[in-house]
């Protein structure tokens, strides 16, 4: 495999599995913003999307307080998000070996609490998030945030992520890409990442 200066990491899906988290509060949004009753498969095929996107594709009147209601019952669901196995072992192994970063759409405020909370933020130089470029995936502007920030080219880093979204924000940004098939809910139109990993300890392979 060809070695890279940076891997930079999505995080929902990718590194923490949030599906739970983030789907059942969905159902209760749904609910209380249209009275119909959706079940856990009716709302999975909007897991890839962008928090906003979501908003968007529900046709909510409000999308802004929609969205910050849907976080507050995010941060409230009591399972919270758990890390993938295996990655604890390659945050290590990478770790003062090669750069590692994030670019994720989840807010600040989330950030802390199912990253930096855990103690991962650690092994990370950068973080991008929502808050940190005014475009978000699929546009590139928050990969190239972040390598402007660890000074790297978009031929020296990796992407790795779940989504379509993070497929493609990798392909605009002429950057390779990794994908984290084991957190991913669909593959439709990732039809041809750089490499396909299975589990996370295969990220190992990169080094």
């Amino acid at each position: 495999m060809k070695k890279y200066k940076a891997i930079i990491y999505d995080i929902d899906g990718t590194v923490l599995n949030t599906l739970n988290m983030n789907m059942y509060p969905l159902i209760k949004i749904i609910k209380e913003e249209t009275g119909e009753d959706w079940t856990f498969e009716d709302v999975l095929k909007f897991a890839p999307y962008p928090g906003m996107k979501v908003m968007e594709e529900l046709q909510v009147k409000d999308k802004e307080k929609t969205y910050a209601r849907w976080v507050q019952y995010v941060n409230e669901y009591e399972e919270g998000a758990t890390l993938y196995d295996g990655f604890e072992d390659v945050f290590k192994a990478f770790d003062g070996k090669i750069i590692q970063a994030v670019v994720s759409a989840k807010t600040t405020k989330q950030y802390q609490i199912d990253f930096v909370d855990k103690g991962l933020d650690q092994y990370m130089q950068v973080a991008i998030l929502a808050d940190d470029t005014d475009k978000h995936k699929p546009d590139p502007e928050p990969l190239f945030e972040c390598l402007k920030r660890i000074n790297v080219k978009p031929s020296e880093a990796i992407y790795i992520g779940d989504a379509l979204s993070d497929y493609l924000a990798s392909q605009n940004a002429h950057m390779d890409f990794g994908y984290a098939k084991w957190g991913s809910v669909s593959s439709k139109g990732i039809d041809e990442p750089t490499y396909i990993f299975e589990t996370p300890l295969e990220l190992l392979k990169l080094l």
